[in-house]
């Protein structure tokens, strides 16, 4: 269980930097921060497909340094990672279908910039502790449930590779250069702040906004296939905790939960706390049927041994607090408020 006392000792007036701040996960980890007494920066481009939005720091936006720039820019990073005592790094790109569609632009963000990131720590802040944000579509398929670290590692998508490579430059990184660096691989991760415009980010999104909007919640296939949730305020107990465990560099962890759900259930779980609703199953698209899972849950025993984190957050009650959220603020997510950050190159072809 996570120890708040120990947690305000361990972040109270740490410099910490978040890439991908104004996003889902990236915002709530910084309000978390404050309130551990923390002085946080966050980077984000707010382009308009990777999920930042301004009204995700609504009340804390006064007590948080927001810097609208673009991983990718070398001389950028370079400057914001010096003098900072952590590094959370979530900048990236989610989609796994944007990742077919578009693989070089994946390969930019979720791959390159990566480097990127790392060499501007290795050269302008070495001591920095760095979390990195991985995935659990790194393992493609599932051989056997739960997966745990020790499952072959085989991607179906571009998306998952690229992660992968950006989990294996940190991890190196950490190997060779005596980096203090660990990396959490997510499942599906829930809460207030996620993008529910459309299914880039999670599918769980686009579920509750078809609910909100009195629409069926379209399910792919027949609804039977598992998945392992997270609610996001356990999630940022997961990171808070991995940048203070010495023991974590240069290792890669699992996130999950042991009380997987079908979507069928989950769909019918959501009707039931919307106080109405329906859903409907429709053929899996072939692009989206060539890079399904299938069930997928996790096992996460190696970083709750190491940390003492487990989930704490019932799904119900997770479900029933992100459906009042977007009932309050629904005006803020449905539509794109987010203007993009024009990314200029900074090496332009002469």
């Amino acid at each position: 269980m996570v120890n708040p006392a120990s947690l305000q000792r361990a972040y109270a007036g740490k410099r910490v930097l978040i890439t991908g701040g104004l996003g889902f996960i990236g915002s709530t980890l910084a309000i978390a921060l404050i309130r551990l007494g923390a002085e946080v920066t966050v980077i984000d481009s707010l382009i308009p497909e990777y999920g930042g939005n301004l009204q995700n720091l609504a009340g804390y936006a006064d007590l948080i340094r927001v810097n609208i720039s673009d991983v990718r820019d070398t001389y950028g990073i370079s400057w914001l990672v010096q003098d900072q005592d952590i590094l959370f790094n979530l900048a990236g790109q989610t989609s796994h279908l944007d990742s077919m569609t578009d693989p070089l632009v994946d390969l930019d963000i979720n791959s390159r910039s990566q480097l990127t990131i790392l060499e501007a720590c290795r050269h302008h802040n070495p001591a920095i502790r760095i979390v990195f944000a991985s995935t659990r579509q790194i393992y493609g398929k599932p051989n056997y449930l739960p997966v745990d670290e020790y499952h072959p590692i085989v991607p179906v998508d571009v998306n998952g590779i690229n992660k992968l490579s950006g989990e294996m430059y940190h991890l190196l990184y950490a190997q060779v250069y005596g980096m203090r660096i660990c990396a959490l691989r997510l499942t599906n991760t829930y809460g207030p702040r996620m993008r529910v415009k459309d299914s880039r980010q999670t599918f769980l999104g686009i579920w509750i906004r078809q609910l909100l909007d009195n629409q069926p919640i379209t399910i792919y296939g027949d609804g039977s296939q598992l998945r392992d949730f997270n609610y996001v305020d356990d999630v940022v107990d997961a990171f808070l905790l991995a940048a203070v465990t010495e023991d974590s560099w240069g290792q890669a962890f699992n996130l999950g939960d042991d009380q997987p759900i079908s979507l069928v259930e989950l769909s019918n779980l959501l009707i039931k706390l919307n106080g109405g609703g329906c859903a409907h199953k429709v053929d899996f698209p072939p692009e989206r049927k060539a890079i399904d899972i299938g069930n997928y849950y996790a096992n996460f025993t190696r970083f709750q041994s190491l940390t003492g984190w487990q989930p704490c957050t019932e799904l119900e009650q997770g479900l029933a607090r992100t459906l009042d959220y977007y009932r309050q603020h629904r005006h803020h997510y449905w539509d794109a408020v987010a203007q993009p950050m024009p990314y200029a190159d900074p090496h332009p072809a002469k």
